[in-house]
């Protein structure tokens, strides 16, 4: 399994944040709870060639 970690900012705190991603999936959407203030957030990103292709975090309220 590939993984990597992605830093990106929470929507709702604004306080940057890691998030551990698997690259062995073409792309993925899920809801995740921020680290720093727990709301949630949905994480969607795509791969190409084995690389991070995208990555967005949204609000998931």
């Amino acid at each position: 399994m590939l993984e990597t970690t992605a830093e990106t900012t929470c929507p709702h705190c604004g306080e940057p944040i890691s998030l551990f991603l698997d690259l062995s999936v073409e792309s993925q959407e899920y809801i995740e709870d921020c680290s720093v203030c727990c709301q949630p957030m949905t994480v969607y990103y795509s791969v190409e060639d084995g690389e991070l292709a995208e990555l967005r975090v949204e609000s998931a309220n």
